[in-house]
C-alpha cells in the first residue's frame, strides 16, 4: 500500500506548458503516473505531448476536474501566481494539491492554508520535491530511477537530503511504501505529524525515516507524536547542525530564533521520544536495520 497516491492517482498539471512543468509532466507520464490534463489560461482546447499520452490543455481547474475526474493537482506556476492555483485547486475539489514552487510569500501562505482546510482538501509543499509510491506513481520532481518498492515509509523537509537517504535505502535493498517530501517553508500544508500519522496506519509500511532540519518546533512536535501514538520504529535526522547561531540556512523556515529551532533541542526532543537520531545521512542505514533487527526478535 501507500499514502496519498496510489495506481488510482489521477493527475492534473497547473503550469504544464511551463518549462519546468513540461518537463516533469513527461518524467512523471514516463514514470507511469496517469495525467489526465494540464491547465494553462489561454491555451484551453491545445493537448500537450507527454510521449506515450497526448494531455488535453484546459484554461482553469475546474473545467480540467470536469472532464478528466482528476483527484490530485501539481502546481508548477511562477512564485507570483502560486496562492491563486493552490486555491483554484482547492476550490475545484481536487482533494489533494502538490506546489512544487519555491519563493512563495508566507503572506500569501497565510490566506492559503486556512483556504484549503476549509475546503477539505490536503496541500504539500509549497517548496517541496512532491512525493512517490516507487513502482506506481510519482508527482513532482523525486527522480524515480533512485526509488524502489518496499515497506520503508519517508517524510522529509529536505529535497535534497530526501533524494540522498532514498537512494542509500535502495542501494542496500530496502524499498519505501512512499517518500514525501513536505518542503521547509515556514507555512506548509502537510506536516510531520500527517505524515508519520499516515504510515501509521498504513498496513504496508513497517519503518519510517524522518528528515528534518533547523528552524521551528515540527520535529519537537512530530517527536511528542512518535512517543504517544506510533507503534512503528522511527529513525530521525537532523540537517544544520554546524548553522551559525541566528543564521538562515537554505528553507525559509531554517531560522533559529534564541534556543528554539536548534538542531541540539531537536535531536535532544527525538532522542527523549526513543527516535535514534543519526549523527550523518550515512548513519541512517545502519540505525534503520538494527531497529527492524530488533522488532523482527520482539
Amino acid at each position: 500500500m501507500s499514502i496519498f497516491i496510489d495506481g488510482r492517482t489521477r493527475l492534473l498539471v497547473q503550469g504544464i506548458t511551463g518549462r519546468d512543468g513540461s518537463f516533469h509532466t513527461r518524467q512523471m507520464a514516463e514514470y507511469g503516473t496517469r495525467v489526465v490534463a494540464g491547465v494553462t489560461p489561454g491555451k484551453g482546447g491545445q493537448t500537450f505531448d507527454a510521449g506515450a499520452v497526448r494531455v488535453p490543455i484546459f484554461n482553469t481547474v475546474a473545467d480540467a476536474a470536469e472532464a478528466t475526474g482528476a483527484n490530485v493537482s501539481v502546481i508548477y506556476v511562477p512564485p507570483l501566481f502560486a496562492a491563486d492555483a493552490m486555491m483554484e485547486a482547492a476550490e475545484a475539489g481536487i482533494p489533494l494539491v502538490v506546489c512544487i514552487t519555491e519563493g512563495v510569500p508566507v503572506l500569501d501562505m497565510t490566506r492559503v492554508y486556512p483556504f484549503i482546510r476549509d475546503h477539505g482538501a490536503r496541500l504539500i509543499g509549497p517548496n517541496c520535491p512532491g512525493l512517490i509510491t516507487p513502482g506506481v506513481c510519482k508527482v513532482g520532481i523525486i527522480p524515480g530511477r533512485i526509488c524502489t518498492p518496499g515497506s520503508v515509509g519517508l517524510v522529509s523537509r529536505s529535497g535534497t537530503l530526501t533524494y540522498e537517504v532514498v537512494n542509500q535505502l535502495t542501494r542496500v535493498g530496502l524499498g519505501q511504501t512512499t517518500c514525501v517530501g513536505i518542503g521547509g517553508d515556514p507555512i506548509n500544508g502537510t506536516n510531520f505529524i500527517d505524515c508519520l500519522a499516515a504510515f501509521e496506519a498504513d498496513p504496508a509500511t513497517t519503518a519510517v525515516v524522518m528528515i528534518g532540519e533547523i528552524g521551528g518546533t515540527d520535529e519537537q512536535d512530530a517527536a511528542r507524536f512518535v512517543a504517544e501514538r506510533m507503534t512503528k520504529p522511527v529513525i530521525g535526522f537532523i540537517a544544520g547542525r554546524t548553522a551559525p547561531p541566528g543564521r538562515r540556512m537554505g528553507h525559509a523556515g531554517a531560522i533559529i530564533s534564541g534556543s528554539t529551532g536548534t538542531a541540539a533541542e531537536k535531536v535532544q526532543a527525538m532522542t527523549d521520544a526513543g527516535i535514534p537520531v543519526a549523527d550523518r545521512p550515512a548513519d541512517v542505514v545502519p540505525l534503520l536495520r538494527e531497529r527492524l533487527d530488533a522488532s523482527v526478535r520482539r
